[in-house]
């Protein structure tokens, strides 16, 4: 018996043995070559998957699906509804950086999902503002106080130093507090005795607070310093006024310590993987120089006062 076959139907643009029209999308699924489809599927998966709780809304009611509702992401983005909702339905194709901004900062995307959005809407994203870590890591601190020889602490992008070793705070000593560069050196009398060219180190360390505003101008502690130390130094006025921009990398140190005399440093610096906007600052000299030396006898002190455990920042 012969088997009767049903004849393909012949339509342009239809292949035998397909399904579907050369060049269009599969069903549920989203075109990569169709931008703004492809930013609103990733603001609705984005949304989907955070809770309102997360977020500090209340999280109470019944919802039909899982995340944020519409109405929310626009609250927390600072956006009407209506516009929200052509986004995601791919109906506002061009969103600009300021709208893409306020959905950012109120989903509090960051890192690389941040830049996948502007990418996403076909700009470039603006250099980060990210959120400064608070503290350094226990094991970060364990590492340091291990270092005998060197003098090493870790600052934050307001010059707060968040945790130092016992040697670090030794060669500080004549500070009334070893707490914060700027304040220690604008606003402690004991600055000017201490740095041997004050001037230089003034310089240095304004240039490099302004480096961090760049990408964490919106932290409060750093406003904070920034505002005080302006109102209270005419000299820390001028030179922020001066716009001058210098992080720190390597630089040489040259301190008059009451105790040791004369200190020679190169001041190594090194950006704290994981803690965004954390520095390690390191302070090294030649071996059996008159600087190594000096340190062996501040070590000796150090341990000597230092009996009843390492030393951190009061």
């Amino acid at each position: 018996m012969r088997l009767r076959t049903r004849p393909v139907p012949r339509c342009s643009g239809v292949h035998q043995g397909q399904g579907r029209v050369r060049g269009q999308a599969y069903p549920g699924r989203v075109s990569a070559s169709d931008p703004a489809s492809t930013l609103g599927a990733y603001l609705r998966a984005v949304r989907g998957r955070l809770s309102p709780e997360s977020l500090g809304l209340p999280g109470g009611g019944l919802r039909r699906v899982a995340g944020l509702r519409r109405e929310e992401v626009a609250v927390l983005g600072g956006l009407s509804v209506d516009y929200y909702t052509r986004l995601e339905q791919g109906r506002e194709v061009s969103p600009g950086a300021a709208v893409l901004e306020g959905i950012v900062d109120g989903l509090e995307l960051e890192g690389d999902e941040r830049d996948h959005l502007f990418t996403l809407a076909g700009l470039a994203a603006p250099p980060r503002r990210s959120r400064a870590a608070t503290s350094a890591s226990p094991a970060l601190g364990q590492l340091i106080d291990s270092w005998s020889a060197q003098p090493a602490f870790v600052i934050d992008p307001a010059h707060d130093v968040l945790a130092a070793n016992a040697l670090a705070r030794t060669v500080h000593a004549p500070f009334e507090r070893f707490d914060n560069l700027v304040r220690m050196t604008f606003l402690d009398p004991a600055a000017r005795g201490f740095h041997a060219d004050w001037a230089r180190a003034a310089d240095a360390t304004v240039a490099s607070l302004r480096a961090v505003t760049g990408e964490f101008g919106s932290d409060p502690r750093l406003q904070t310093v920034i505002a005080t130390t302006y109102d209270a130094s005419t000299e820390f006025a001028d030179r922020w006024s001066a716009q001058r921009v210098q992080r720190k990398t390597l630089t040489g140190k040259r301190f008059l310590h009451a105790e040791v005399g004369r200190l020679e440093f190169d001041a190594h610096t090194f950006a704290v993987q994981g803690s965004p906007g954390l520095q390690l600052v390191v302070y090294a000299c030649e071996p059996g120089s008159a600087t190594a030396a000096a340190l062996t006898l501040l070590a000796l002190g150090t341990a000597h006062a230092g009996a009843d455990g390492p030393l951190r920042p009061a």
